[in-house]
């Protein structure tokens, strides 16, 4: 991913509604094995306590409204003054074994803190935090081990004045734990990080090698891009197959990205590499599989083969223009099946990938798929870029990510996102995001906001149903300040606009954003 700079795009302003984080109660709700009332839907509009439910606290913060997520009804936690308040219902009799927690919820954002839980279970108390979504309906999965054959689910409210939480249709079934099977990050930018100086840090201060901190923090896959003939000799296939053996080393799994050009490819720009400029559709077939064969082919021979591959990178026009325009998608279906067959030829249990950066935009994610469905595209998984700065609301994000699972019948997963830590420059160069006003709503640029930026991202991904949400990628966590290291191959003085993205802060050290991974 790279992109010239963008305008924010605006997102919706806040439902009245209401959001909450708790207090813990004692077990006095009533005893069951399954929820009573889950959609709230047995009492009317300014029920103080719903049906089936106890509360605890500030408890006229809490109440029934209408304005359900699916029926008439959702359950509202708010006050005009600050308030902390929890709504629970206590199960018992539960065969013990794994479960999981669902609901429907927004979010207005700014308390201190807003959760669902699962206490009193037989082990560790499990949170979700509520992400701000104050324009759409966001789906929450949490799961738990039941051992002690009882639960509590638990929505929870330690709010300022003003803040709101919706939740509805509730759900709690038996089934297996939820988690996420990829866990990773880009880390295009290191090799030539590393050999101009630069240095990571963990979050004591102590210098280390950047794959094992972030290993440490929970990551277990790692992405690289891989160009034809870059002007700078970096993310070609020489230095590929060296990072792959640092990634392997340390037990990760490997995304190869292929660009299919000497530089940046991404919507704006899918140019060819020098060495096929001239080259015919028929001989641009060719040049795709003998590249992508050539590359995975060298990494398997090292005992490094790629676990996953992206034929192309961001292709939401295609890739290799004109020819492989989706102005003529029976010739860029030709390209992207003659990378899957290289592929393939490789290595048969490699995932094949196909990437676009249209995380918040349903419509556009439909036709493309539909397109490339209809002209006999191959794939085994769809990845979505989502920067909330510029793809719209969570909510999008969800209902895209969602519906391309189902619609495809695909694994899918996040290929890129990433959040600021804060706006300032540690170079010359201006940030990407560097205002106020580029930011999504409810995620200021600190290290907090990083982190739940990270974390509900995630969260969204976990929630996908029937297990299709594989995980996610952070975009360039290692792409700090380092003179030299800029995002012109052919510009050692381009300079970097990402590092207020990064994953370690200016002074090198690993952010807390990190930690995420770890919770997964």
């Amino acid at each position: 991913m790279f992109h010239p700079r963008r305008t924010l795009r605006t997102l919706l302003l806040p439902l009245a509604a209401g959001l909450a984080l708790t207090a813990l109660p004692a077990q006095t709700a009533q005893a069951a094995s399954t929820l009573t009332n889950a959609g709230f839907e047995a009492d009317g509009a300014g029920t103080a306590t719903p049906a089936g439910w106890s509360e605890y606290g500030d408890t006229g913060a809490s109440y029934v409204e209408a304005g359900g997520h699916s029926g008439g009804y959702r359950l509202t936690q708010y006050s005009s003054a600050a308030y902390k308040v929890e709504t629970y219902q206590y199960l018992s009799g539960l065969t013990n074994g794994n479960y999981r927690l669902t609901a429907w919820v927004r979010s207005g954002g700014g308390q201190n803190s807003a959760y669902l839980a699962l206490k009193n279970c037989g082990g560790t108390e499990q949170r979700t935090d509520l992400p701000v979504s104050s324009s759409g309906w966001i789906h929450l999965v949490v799961p738990v081990s039941v051992t002690g054959n009882q639960c509590t689910i638990s929505i929870n409210s330690d709010a300022n004045a003003g803040n709101w939480i919706n939740v509805d249709d509730l759900t709690f079934t038996a089934g297996s734990a939820t988690g996420l099977s990829v866990k990773g990050s880009d880390i295009s930018s290191l090799a030539k990080s590393e050999a101009l100086g630069g240095v990571y840090r963990t979050s004591s201060g102590t210098t280390g090698d950047a794959l094992a901190i972030l290993k440490s923090a929970g990551m277990n896959y790692a992405r690289l891009k891989v160009w034809v003939n870059p002007a700078d000799g970096y993310n070609n296939k020489t230095r590929v197959l060296a990072m792959a053996k640092r990634i392997k080393a340390q037990g990760m799994k490997l995304l190869v990205d292929f660009h299919y050009s000497d530089t940046w490819a991404d919507p704006g720009a899918q140019t060819k590499p020098a060495a096929w400029a001239g080259h015919s559709y028929s001989q641009l077939k060719t040049d795709v599989y003998n590249h992508t064969y050539d590359v995975l082919n060298a990494l398997k021979a090292q005992g490094t083969t790629a676990d996953m591959v992206q034929v192309g990178n961001e292709i939401n026009g295609g890739m290799l223009w004109s020819e492989g325009s989706t102005d003529n998608w029976s010739q860029l279906a030709g390209l992207l099946n003659s990378g899957y067959d290289a592929v393939k030829a490789v290595s048969s249990s490699t995932t094949v990938a196909l990437h676009l950066a249209k995380g918040g935009d349903l419509s556009g994610t439909r036709w493309w798929f539909d397109n490339a469905v209809s002209n006999g595209v191959k794939f085994d998984a769809i990845g979505l870029s989502y920067y909330g700065y510029w793809h719209g609301p969570l909510s999008d994000f969800q209902t895209t990510l969602d519906d391309a699972a189902a619609r495809y019948g695909k694994p899918v997963f996040l290929a890129e996102t990433a959040y600021p830590f804060r706006l300032d420059s540690d170079d010359s160069l201006v940030n990407q995001i560097d205002t106020t006003g580029e930011l999504v709503s409810g995620y200021p640029a600190t290290t907090a906001g990083q982190s739940a930026w990270l974390r509900d991202v995630m969260n969204v991904v976990e929630a996908v149903p029937n297990g299709r949400g594989l995980g996610v990628f952070y975009w360039e966590a290692t792409w700090t300040a380092v003179t030299g290291n800029g995002w012109d191959p052919a510009d050692a003085t381009s300079g970097n606009g990402w590092e207020n993205q990064a994953l370690f802060g200016f002074d090198d050290k690993a952010l807390p954003a990190m930690s995420q991974f770890g919770h997964r």
